[in-house]
């Protein structure tokens, strides 16, 4: 924000990120705080008034005459779709403008299903949710979506993921344009998974690790308090590093001797089925596990195993302060960590495991959804894009 002495006054996209970040403030205390003239801060509060954006309900916030009037960020201005597509499930969610949840839905898919297979269907069952929660008339300010591998972001597509075969280079935008024009921002789901786990539970935490263990495997990074997606938007994409306990074992990328091929929940499915088991996903096998299966507490460990060997050296590289555990495997957490931890803490050095914590995800289930609401919250709520939004609307006004 350009507060007061700086040449650039606060813009309306400003005043409105200051009301977003303090819950409730009052027009005195924004002017105090920018710098802006009792005028300007009107001006800017009343174009935010007329987008719905902000609201006055009035709190005795004083002790004596009238009280201060409390302008407040409109969490119910309107809604954000978000869509975390999965290898084997996509989780769905109407979420207000404060990421809370408003009404979910799953998809469980068919291995190898393409934007063609899956997109339309994901579509009608977001119009169904619209229709069944009554929030059809709702202003829609964007779409969230996670996938599974690299993204382009640019290009709202799938970049170069081998576990995504036929997604990449296929923009996913269009699939929406008759149901909204709304900007939709991707994202890859480790990464979503990440910013939702620091904003909901490690708020204050500047340097952490967020591994998604699930179908596939994943990890989302932060460091410095910001998210680190690499040169080629490719950090984090651990499942595809190789360990000796993979030599020779084929991978669903098409390579061989990757930790997923033994650690991933594919990997694991497939070596149950193998033995007899009737399991068909990840959840199957943690089900198992928590009703005491000796061969699926064995796997679950051996996976944590697995993956702690790989982990060790990011954390000796980036040495985070938590190592959050998301996906689908932290339904059998005891389990899993108890692997990971063994090679974890035996391979990475002293220094850096010292006050490592290594803790379960906050959000759990809904993590991937609350993620990529909040990702696309972030975006279409920052100054510039309120700046932006307000422009346009005051044009098509003819103002």
């Amino acid at each position: 924000m350009a507060l007061s002495g700086t040449l650039v006054a606060p813009t309306p996209g400003d005043v409105f990120a200051l009301i977003r970040g303090r819950g409730a403030i009052t027009r005195s205390e924004i002017g105090r705080i920018t710098g802006l003239s009792r005028t300007a801060v009107t001006a800017r509060l009343s174009a935010l008034e007329a987008d719905n954006l902000v609201i006055e309900p009035e709190y005795a916030a004083s002790t004596g005459g009238r009280p201060a009037t409390q302008l407040m960020f409109n969490i119910d201005a309107g809604i954000v779709f978000a869509a975390a597509i999965g290898r084997s499930r996509t989780q769905l969610a109407l979420c207000n403008l404060a990421g809370d949840i408003l009404a979910t839905a799953d998809i469980d898919q068919e291995p190898g299903m393409r934007p063609d297979d899956l997109m339309p269907g994901l579509v009608r069952r977001i119009e169904a949710l619209l229709d069944d929660s009554g929030r059809r008339g709702d202003r829609v300010f964007g779409i969230g979506l996670s996938l599974p591998g690299t993204v382009d972001q640019q290009r709202g597509a799938s970049l170069d993921s081998p576990n995504m075969s036929g997604w990449d280079g296929v923009p996913l935008a269009p699939y929406f344009q008759h149901l909204t024009d709304a900007p939709l921002v991707m994202d890859n789901d480790a990464n979503v998974i990440a910013l939702a786990e620091r904003r909901f539970g490690f708020a204050d935490v500047q340097d952490m690790l967020v591994v998604k263990a699930s179908t596939g495997l994943g990890a989302g990074i932060v460091m410095a308090g910001q998210l680190r997606r690499g040169a080629a938007a490719a950090a984090g994409d651990f499942g595809h590093s190789k360990i000796s306990a993979a030599a020779g074992v084929p991978c669903r990328c098409g390579d061989t001797g990757c930790v997923e091929a033994v650690a991933g929940g594919w990997a694991i499915v497939r070596d149950l089925q193998a033995d007899g088991y009737a399991v068909n996903h990840l959840r199957d096998v943690v089900a198992l596990a928590l009703s005491g299966d000796a061969k699926a507490r064995s796997m679950i460990r051996d996976s944590g195993r697995h993956i702690g060997e790989v982990l060790a050296a990011a954390v000796n590289l980036i040495n985070p302060a938590v190592l959050v555990v998301a996906g689908d495997m932290v339904g059998a957490y005891d389990v899993f960590v108890a692997g990971l931890r063994e090679t974890l803490y035996g391979n990475a050095s002293t220094l850096a495991t010292r006050t490592l914590q290594v803790v379960p995800s906050v959000l759990q289930e809904r993590v991937g959804i609350v993620g990529c609401a909040t990702t696309v919250l972030d975006h279409i709520l920052s100054p510039n894009m309120i700046d932006a939004s307000l422009d346009a609307r005051l044009q098509l006004s003819g103002a």
